[in-house]
């Protein structure tokens, strides 16, 4: 063979193997920009960009803010390709930018059939000349062209697929909506999905679809049915989805590419708080689940919750790291919780890296459940939110601590699995953690970052209506008591601190269309109720506004006929309440929000401090109290971890290997999401969404940028 044969077959020989890999690798942008939700596949939120550190963080400046024009929460960790910006609005519409001005390429805006719900980000997509953008709003998958925004016709119908594809017949009249972008896999697109939490919630099936054409790939079943593995750990009918649904993932997904492997975190089995009617361990709700991301076949799972009736869902996407372990290097999968604990398994084969034991717990004391009578605590870490609440735990800053000793002694508080009851429990961690959907940053040497929140909850099981009961009301009236008296109350007073708004005198402060348009679309937390027929939708909107009602015949309200109610079950909750005092504070002795570096190879802690803080408690001088955090924490190759979150409105930076407070600045509005970092033209941006509203803060509508002035870019 001549040299030029060798040559040649060299040449075809790398051109193979090129062609080869390129087909093996994502079709996601990864460059120095931040190419993925939460800066890549692993959701690890970390940047190696090192231009900003400890010597000149404090001369960070505003380099540009966006306006995207539409008032209210942006929870979107944007991402930026190819020196675009690309992120979502407050009314789950996407916009591309200039990565360097803020300069406005293309956006879209709010159209009719609009959720009102929020987005948490978008994803990129390439192969070739075929660049895409794929972002959900309301029950839909959008794809549009990255370039200029524009539907691409041949995904779907028109450029877009219902979520509700895969799910079967059950769901076509439930909410089904996304508020987390899917994680990419060649050219599939695996999406999370958001449901009702009562009896109406439809199934909670994780979904790959196909980027190209919009076509369903394949559909795993998280309530198995007959021959499934997990059957047997529900009532035979749990997956006709006539009483039970959600065992879904809403919080987002991780994904090892090299292997394969997609880790999927599912949240609660509905009813979220009752669960009489799903006897059982309840496969594969509250699970971290391994799945074949090509086939969507199970190769492993674990169960962080049996029998899930405090909604114990996982929050956050789980974290893809290295850590070294008694000398060996271990690939694993980490997932924090609402519960305070973080669980660390083998990502090949799911064996916990650290041990987990099975302890009991409280029974419950309500007819008709059954609480699962052990749940796994892991040994290590120890928890990052305190796990009791006892009398003396409660805020020595309280103006009215003893009506509130006298709340906590008429109610159950036995630790972080204490069952609901007639008489009220103390829920602590609170519904909303511990951790939240911000989720935790991972630096390469294994350390995990996290903000952590604690607040206790008092909430009580209390006897539904009876059928003769909601025979005496008008329909408006039973509708409103079957659908919305758990958030709103009784006497439509609502519940303003822990988030639900007074619908008294409703109409004198909404206009009437946007009262129809947030029922039948939902808005924020509150899902959307699109199967009340129109008649019944004016019955409630009637009884709202303090009409007169239409009567309707509905003669079996509650059991599930058409949209007039949700499958009965014996008991609802009190409401959706914090425990609180007289003034809106944290009923607990502070720390009310914690900040924690945790270190994955010994399962110890590096530092735990206050994070988040209330001004005018602190011009008292009162030490910091940390306070409720939503949205992550970004850490950087220089040792800074940078985190917004808090209803102060403060973007603040920390030294990542002591906790101490480097530098903060106040913003425009409160920043609940995760901030995304990138190189551009030799400068590092750190981008960080302000759209406040969560928690009572005032609204913004904004991204605001931050780098150095152009005399420190030394690196």
């Amino acid at each position: 063979m001549n040299h030029f044969q060798i040559a040649l077959r060299a040449i075809i020989f790398f051109v193979i193997t090129a062609l080869f890999h390129g087909c093996q690798e994502s079709k996601v942008k990864v460059d120095s920009g931040w190419g993925e939700y939460l800066g890549g596949p692993e959701r690890n939120q970390y940047s190696h960009h090192d231009q900003i550190d400890s010597s000149n963080v404090g001369e960070l400046q505003i380099a540009w803010q966006y306006h995207t024009g539409e008032m209210g929460q942006i929870q979107c960790n944007a991402i930026m390709v190819d020196s675009t910006l690309y992120g979502m609005t407050a009314t789950t519409q996407p916009f591309a930018i200039n990565a360097a001005t803020g300069e406005e390429y293309w956006s879209k805006r709010a159209t009719n059939d609009n959720e009102l719900s929020t987005s948490r980000g978008l994803v990129y997509w390439e192969e070739g000349e075929d660049k895409r953008i794929l972002y959900t709003s309301g029950e839909w998958l959008y794809a549009v062209t990255a370039e200029a925004g524009q539907p691409i016709p041949s995904f779907g119908e028109g450029g877009r697929i219902s979520l509700k594809a895969g799910l079967g017949d059950t769901a076509k009249n439930k909410m089904v909506i996304s508020n987390t972008p899917g994680t990419v896999y060649e050219n599939l697109i695996i999406m999370p999905l958001r449901l009702s939490e009562g009896t109406d919630a439809a199934l909670g099936h994780i979904q790959a679809f196909d980027i190209r054409t919009g076509k369903v790939a394949w559909t795993f079943h998280t309530i198995p049915g007959p021959g499934e593995f997990g059957y047997e750990t529900w009532p035979e009918d749990a997956h006709k989805n006539t009483v039970v649904g959600g065992a879904n993932n809403w919080a987002g997904m991780a994904i090892d590419r090299k292997r394969g492997i997609v880790y999927v975190p599912t949240g609660s089995a509905a009813h979220d708080f009752y669960g009489g009617n799903r006897k059982g361990a309840n496969l594969f709700a509250n699970s971290l689940l391994a799945l074949n991301a090509q086939t969507g076949e199970r190769i492993w799972h674990y169960q962080m919750v049996h029998h899930d009736i405090l909604d114990r869902d996982p929050p956050a996407p789980p974290n893809l790291l290295t850590v070294t372990i008694e000398g060996r290097r271990i690939d694993a999968v980490a997932q924090v919780t609402k519960q305070g604990y973080v669980f660390l398994f083998n990502r090949e084969t799911g064996e916990p890296l650290f041990p987990i034991e099975e302890r009991p717990v409280p029974a419950s004391t309500v007819t008709g459940e059954t609480a699962w009578p052990t749940q796994p605590f892991p040994t290590k870490p120890e928890p990052y939110a305190r796990q009791t609440f006892e009398e003396s735990d409660i805020s020595p800053l309280a103006e009215n601590r003893e009506e509130l000793i006298k709340i906590f002694r008429a109610s159950r508080s036995e630790g972080p699995f204490t069952p609901l009851s007639e008489n009220g429990t103390i829920i602590y961690p609170g519904l909303d953690g511990g951790a939240e959907w911000g989720g935790a940053a991972v630096d390469p040497e294994g350390i995990l970052y996290l903000n952590s929140s604690e607040m206790p909850w008092h909430i009580a099981l209390e006897a539904a209506a009876t059928e003769d009961e909601l025979n005496e009301l008008g329909t408006g009236e039973r509708l409103y008591t079957l659908n919305c008296v758990a958030c709103h109350g009784a006497d439509r007073e609502g519940n303003p601190q822990s988030g639900f708004p007074s619908l008294e005198e409703i109409g004198n402060r909404r206009d009437p269309k946007f009262i129809n348009t947030v029922i039948q679309k939902g808005k924020g937390m509150m899902p959307a109720f699109n199967k009340f027929s129109e008649n019944e939708l004016k019955a409630l909107m009637a009884f709202l506004l303090e009409q007169d009602q239409p009567e309707l015949d509905i003669k079996e309200p509650g059991l599930g006929k058409g949209s007039n109610g949700k499958p009965k079950i014996p008991y609802e909750i009190s409401g959706y309440t914090k425990f609180l005092d007289k003034n809106g504070y944290p009923a607990v002795r502070p720390p009310w929000g914690t900040l924690n570096a945790i270190d994955l190879n010994t399962g110890e802690y590096v530092w735990k401090v206050p994070f988040g803080e209330f001004p005018e408690l602190t011009a008292k001088g009162i030490p910091i109290t940390g306070s409720e955090s939503y949205g992550g924490p970004l850490v950087t190759g220089s040792g800074l971890l940078f985190i917004g979150g808090t209803k102060d409105g403060k973007f603040r930076a920390y030294n990542k290997y002591s906790g101490k407070l480097l530098w903060e600045t106040q913003l425009p509005a409160a920043a609940f999401a995760t901030p995304s970092t990138y190189m551009l033209n030799g400068r590092q941006y750190i981008v960080i969404a302000c759209g406040g509203t969560k928690l009572g803060a005032e609204k913004g509508d904004s991204y605001v940028a931050f780098a150095l002035p152009d005399d420190l870019k030394v690196k």
